[in-house]
This record gives structure tokens, C-alpha cells and sequence, in this order.
């Protein structure tokens, strides 16, 4: 697969320390004008996933002379993102930039925002449609999934076994749409017929709930063959518990993780390969797009075109999404290639 558009430019870039930038906005600026006071409300703070994330937002307030600042739960649940949607509403930022821990739970939060002309956009995973303007996808969730269940496929000798998935929260709109496609792809595609899905497990993002999940398959399946992950901290974790139970090599390992979590266990075989995409560039679109809300340069109306800075051109499709770029896949090859 062809890397996402400005992939490389993630060479040496480190995770920075973000902090809160004061100051109010109003979103009933003129058009063109408005004040730019994006936040952006991860799954969970603290995850090395959406830290990245939150350098590509900053990086495009840069850009657009705009404020940036990240708040969330350390806890990755819809309940706990609520009050941080509603603290926003009440401080009149410009824009939410969210990933939804529960689409539903979060939407009555975020249409009260939205009834304050404030605008969301959903980014990695997706508010329900009604409670956002726009959703900034990753990826094709079809490649998303698809493309796991071929990695596995190609780590397991013969392609045949017991696999399970470990996954994120059992609510997260983005994991549950990616593992519907890949039971999709494991039923109706004959070159899996050797494959038997035994369990899907929710580590929540955490990785001390996701290491007990990952030690939890080992002992109910000891005839398991491979693990999908399409989760950064669930990937990293099921890495640690391979190697602690001897199992590294002899249970296959992909999904979905960043390279700087990932380098130790791709080099030494625990993981053969695994995906994801631009990590830094989602956030960057996300709060370029929100930008060009608050000021009025598209509605997010399907059908429109609008450029994204370095990024280019993109066009919002009829489900109100706007795609980043396929995935890419890591091995051991180019693994040194991306520093994120």
C-alpha cells in the first residue's frame, strides 16, 4: 500500500507537550473573521495516539494564526467525556473536535453546543451523525478491517486457526464499524475459510485492562494462532504479554499501532506487520476543517470541495465524512522510515 499523503513529513517529529491556550472565542464572528478557539476532546488523555493527533491540530492553529488546547477524561468512557463538552459549551470555544468514546451517550452534549453555534467535528471516531458537522475518517473503515484480517491471514501458517480480536471500548464507533468488516471478510471470502473468530475482547483503551484481556485469550483459547488488535494501546499490550508468556512467534500479532510503540516488537518478530495511518495528518485536517467552519468557508454539506493546507484538496462525501487516506502498512523494512 502507497503511504498517506505527507507521510514522511512525520520523519522526526516527537510528541509534544500540549497545553491549554486561554482566551474565549465567539462563533458569530463574519465569515472569514471568526476567532479560531478549537478544542480538541480525545477518547483519553495521556494516549500516545491522540498526543500526535493534537501536534497536527497545533501545527494548522499555527498555520491559521488560531488557538489550540486538548482536554479529556483520563478514563475512555462516554460518560466522562460529557462534562468536558459541556464545560467547553460554557467557555464558547470556536469549535469541538471530538473522538467519540460513546456516539450517543456524547450527542446530547454535543447538540447543545451546536444549538450555541459552536461547530463539532468528529475525528477518529465519529459522534452520531446528528450531533456533528463534519467527521474526519482516518481511513476507509472496509480497508480498515479488511486489511487486518489479511495481515493475521498472511502471519498464521496455512491461514487457518482460532483468532480473536482485542478492541477497544465495546462502544467506540470506529472499532465496532472496522470488526464488523472484518467478520464480513472472514465469511465471505473463501481464502479465510480457515480462520474461526473465538472472541472479541475490550481491553477500553487501558493498558492494564487490555494486558489482562490479552492474558485472558491465551489461557480460554490455548490453541489460539492470532490476535487482532486495531488499537494502538491494545496492539502494544498484547506485544508485552507474547513476550512475557513465550508465546511471541508462536501467536501471530497485527492491528492497528504507531511505529515508536511498535519498532521493539516488529524488530524482534512478535509482530510480524500491522497498520494505521497518518497519525499527525488527522489531526491537522480535523482542525483545518473545523477552521474553515467557524469561518464560514464551507458548511459541511455534502458534495463540497475545500483545500486543507499542506494536505491539499479534499471533498465531503454524502454521509457528511471526509476521508484522510488509505492505511499503511508497517514491517520491519521500513519501520525506521516514521518517527511517530
Amino acid at each position: 500500500m502507497r503511504l498517506p499523503k505527507g507521510a514522511f513529513a512525520l520523519a522526526g517529529v516527537a510528541v509534544l507537550a500540549l497545553s491549554a491556550c486561554g482566551g474565549g472565542g465567539s462563533s458569530s464572528a463574519s465569515p472569514g473573521t471568526a476567532t479560531l478557539n478549537i478544542a480538541f476532546l480525545p477518547k483519553a488523555v495521556n494516549n500516545p495516539y491522540f498526543d500526535v493527533a493534537a501536534t497536527g491540530g497545533q501545527e494548522a492553529a499555527t498555520a491559521l494564526s488560531g488557538q489550540f488546547k486538548q482536554v479529556g477524561p483520563s478514563d475512555a468512557t462516554g460518560a466522562a467525556q460529557i462534562p468536558f463538552i459541556q464545560t467547553l459549551t460554557q467557555q464558547n470555544v470556536s469549535a469541538i473536535v471530538v473522538s467519540a468514546d460513546d456516539p450517543n451517550a456524547i450527542a446530547p452534549a454535543l447538540k447543545q453546543a451546536m444549538s450555541k453555534g459552536i461547530k463539532v467535528v468528529g475525528y477518529d471516531s465519529s459522534p452520531a451523525t446528528d450531533a456533528r458537522n463534519v467527521f474526519i475518517n482516518q481511513a476507509d473503515s472496509k480497508g480498515i478491517g479488511e486489511v487486518q484480517v489479511q495481515m493475521v491471514c498472511d502471519e498464521i501458517p496455512g491461514c487457518a486457526g482460532d483468532i480473536a480480536i482485542l478492541s477497544a471500548t465495546s462502544t467506540a464507533t470506529n472499532q465496532n464499524a472496522w470488526i464488523d468488516f472484518m467478520k464480513a471478510a472472514l465469511a465471505s471470502n473463501s481464502k479465510y475459510s480457515g480462520l474461526k473468530l473465538v472472541k472479541v475482547a475490550y481491553g477500553n483503551d487501558d493498558p492494564q485492562v487490555s494486558t489482562t484481556e490479552a492474558q485472558g485469550l491465551l489461557q480460554a483459547y490455548p490453541n489460539l494462532k492470532g490476535i487482532i488488535s486495531p488499537t494502538t494501546v491494545g496492539i502494544s499490550a498484547a506485544a508485552q504479554v507474547l513476550e512475557q508468556t513465550g508465546k511471541a512467534g508462536k501467536v501471530a500479532l497485527t492491528g492497528l499501532g504507531t511505529p515508536n510503540l511498535m519498532r521493539k516488537y516488529v524488530k524482534d518478530g512478535t509482530c510480524k506487520e500491522f497498520a494505521l495511518w497518518n497519525v499527525k495528518d488527522l489531526g491537522y485536517l480535523a482542525y483545518y476543517t473545523a477552521a474553515l467552519l467557524v469561518q464560514g468557508k464551507i458548511k459541511g454539506t455534502a458534495g463540497e470541495k475545500f483545500t486543507a493546507g499542506r494536505l491539499g484538496d479534499y471533498t465531503i462525501d454524502t454521509s457528511t465524512t471526509v476521508l484522510l487516506g488509505p492505511p499503511f502498512v508497517f514491517k520491519a523494512d521500513n519501520i525506521d522510515q516514521l518517527n511517530f
